[in-house]
């Protein structure tokens, strides 16, 4: 059992107070990698700032302050000796090892925008994020430099290809080669301003493909101090380890920017298959890791583990996100750890704008207060701010004054963010309602994004791919409750003449959108059904379907 959290003084001790002053200044120009890893290495090189380690957790790779700036330094002198500018795009799909911190903090160094991607995705993939954002490079492993060259000749802005590891295609530049021979003095590059885009992250929608969200060098490299202030409550002590894949935000929320703008270390585990929870467990006693945040799937999964015959003596503060945490997860984990969970929340568009703290009750079950420096209310389709247990919009004011930490824009999508920026508000698509001491409780989501397993999966992505299938005519994909993953895919498909429903043809299908699509989205239940509610209009009635499913959930 923990006996090390109540001995470190929290950052936020009174909450009230940290409402009304808190404030993060935005200098005129920034540059999150110059600004804050080379800064803190001129203070303190020797600093430990990364330890990663490999699958089964016996080879680490230790990585200080002064280590990532030189070696940021040459990624980034590598990189614009290759052509890479300012403004450029650049693709980046790793696993989770050292080489994707040091190839987005390069990027950053020389005012390129990096677009992280899971190693999941498949070459289709590929080819529309590349191709949506006309991505000048891309930094993938081998595994990746195979999808990438699946689709090369579709690539028309793709100039650059850069391989960690040894890619079986030609024309790539080696890495590993390429940093070995760059300088590790900084490099000559324009300066970026705060409102300059330092990054882009493709999120799921409803009814279109993924959509860009363009974050600033302000926006993450400053916003997300409050996610690790606040709710992760790290301080320059602490080795943080954020439970996530590279390619999603989370991994920029717990291993990349608060962490070490508050002078903290990050640990990696370079985790390729399905996740063995009790190895994980003895890594978080056996390097000493001290604050940890993973998403309720892994808590779900991890207390059916014998939890008291683990080391806890190190870990002293516990956080989550992504959907809403059970009580009885909670409940089981306190027991046994003696330390409680504390819920958050937050979106690809933001930092963390939603938690439970340190100096508060947590009420479980409920997403917490809203983070100090953000205002965040529940509100009508007007603007109107609700009264206590009223449900409406979790919404965050933007006007007159814009949040630090809140994303600029849908990228090359003026509709949707039109769509939601309404007046001084962001409307976040999910709903909540407040209770009379101000903690928030999640409803639901206004649109219809699936999350499974922490995956947020859009369901026209997933029946792109299934109504290629040659038997399928039409159908509709919804989340389906289940007690382990939060949700699992279901799809209700309506079949062509000619073709008869079967377990058979269930598979193929399930194989089908593995092959054309990442395998994390394939539907893991299909209903045959003759046809599909459908308004007036023609449009699906998913939300019919969905609460279908709510009354008969999956049981695992």
């Amino acid at each position: 059992m923990s006996t090390v959290g109540s001995q470190v003084p929290p950052n936020l001790s009174d909450y009230e107070e940290a409402r009304r002053t808190f404030r993060l200044q935005v200098p005129e120009r920034f540059n999150y990698a110059r600004d804050v890893v080379d800064a803190r290495a001129a203070r303190d090189p020797s600093k430990l700032a990364l330890l990663a380690v490999d699958e089964s957790g016996s080879r680490a790779r230790r990585f200080t302050f002064g280590d990532l700036a030189r070696a940021s330094n040459r990624v980034a002198n590598f990189l614009a000796a290759q052509g890479v500018q300012k403004g450029d795009r650049v693709f980046v799909m790793l696993p989770r090892i050292p080489e994707w911190h040091l190839a987005l903090l390069g990027c950053i160094k020389i005012g390129a925008v990096p677009m992280p991607g899971t190693p999941l995705l498949t070459a289709r993939d590929v080819e529309y994020r590349i191709g949506r954002a006309e991505a000048a490079a891309a930094i993938v492993d081998p595994e990746g430099a195979a999808k990438v060259d699946e689709v090369r000749d579709r690539l028309e802005s793709l100039r650059v290809r850069v391989c960690v590891g040894e890619p079986s295609g030609s024309g790539w530049r080696s890495f590993a080669d390429g940093i070995e021979r760059a300088s590790d003095a900084p490099p000559e590059a324009e300066p970026t301003t705060s409102d300059d885009p330092m990054l882009v992250y493709f999120t799921s929608g409803t009814t279109v493909y993924p959509k860009m969200v363009l974050h600033t060098q302000a926006s993450y490299g400053i916003g997300h101090e409050i996610t690790a202030r606040f709710w992760q409550d790290l301080h320059e002590t602490d080795l943080h380890w954020t439970f996530s894949d590279t390619g999603w935000a989370k991994a920029a929320w717990g291993k990349l920017f608060g962490q070490w703008r508050m002078g903290a270390a990050v640990f990696l585990w370079d985790l390729r298959g399905k996740p063995d929870f009790e190895r994980m467990l003895r890594l978080l006693g056996e390097h000493h890791v001290t604050t940890f945040c993973a998403p309720p799937t892994v808590f779900r999964a991890v207390v059916l583990l014998d939890l008291p015959s683990f080391d806890w003596g190190s870990l002293r503060h516990v956080v989550s996100a992504g959907e809403p945490l059970n009580p009885e997860v909670i409940k089981v984990w306190r027991e046994a750890t003696g330390l409680p969970i504390y819920d958050g929340y937050g979106q690809t568009e933001t930092v963390n704008i939603v938690a439970n703290y340190r100096c508060l009750p947590i009420r479980e079950g409920s997403m917490g207060k809203p983070v100090p420096g953000v205002d965040v209310r529940v509100v009508d389709d007007d603007g109107n701010v609700l009264g206590p247990g009223e449900t409406g919009h979790i919404a965050v004011r933007c006007g007159p004054e814009r949040p630090v930490g809140l994303f600029r824009e849908y990228w090359r999508d003026p509709e949707a963010t039109a769509s939601s920026f309404r007046g001084d508000w962001y409307y976040t698509g999910d709903l909540a309602n407040v209770d009379e001491d101000g903690y928030l409780w999640f409803v639901g989501r206004a649109d219809d994004v699936i999350t499974s397993s922490a995956y947020r999966i859009g369901p026209f992505e997933v029946e792109s791919a299934i109504v290629e299938h040659r038997a399928v005519a039409e159908a509709a994909v919804v989340g389906k409750p289940d007690p382990l993953r939060g949700e699992i895919v279901k799809a209700f498909v309506a079949l062509k003449p000619g073709f008869e429903p079967s377990d058979e043809l269930a598979r193929d299908i399930q194989e089908h959108v593995k092959r054309v699509t990442a395998p994390y989205k394939y539907p893991r239940e299909i209903e045959f059904v003759s046809e599909l509610p459908k308004t007036v209009s023609g449009k699906i009635r998913r939300v019919e379907l969905r609460e279908r499913e709510r009354r008969n959930p999956a049981q695992t």
